[in-house]
């Protein structure tokens, strides 16, 4: 089974930035898509950035121009750069691939990485 690992979390101020990392224990290119979502109790989960197969990248409108997604094949890991961070974009971040064929689709889920931003 494939395996998904964040790391880079931590404790930073506003305006302040932080890498996040999720190396996969297999190929990358093997996902149609890999994925960061951010989660915090009492709210739904929800879709940060996307990387497509093809390298495309989408972002939820209240990160974009701050955040990027991108990855290095190579190392089998995507990284999502935060910058320009506010109080509440707080959250776990968590990693996600999936697979799909003409059956149903398969996810992948890493364990997250708690993100503070605080003064």
């Amino acid at each position: 089974q494939v395996q998904l690992v964040e790391s880079g979390g931590g404790l930073v101020q506003p305006g302040g930035s932080l890498r996040l990392s999720c190396a996969a224990s297999g190929n990358i290119l093997s996902f149609n898509a890999m994925a960061w979502y951010r989660q915090v109790p009492g709210k739904g989960r929800e879709l940060v950035a996307t990387i497509t197969g093809d390298g495309s990248t989408i972002y939820e409108d209240s990160v974009k121009g701050r955040f990027t997604i991108s990855r290095d094949n190579a190392k089998n890991t995507v990284y999502l750069q935060m910058n320009s961070l506010k109080p509440e974009d707080t959250a776990v971040y968590t990693c996600n691939g999936y697979q799909k064929g003409w059956g149903p689709r398969t996810d992948y889920w890493g364990q997250g990485t708690q993100v503070t931003v605080s003064s």
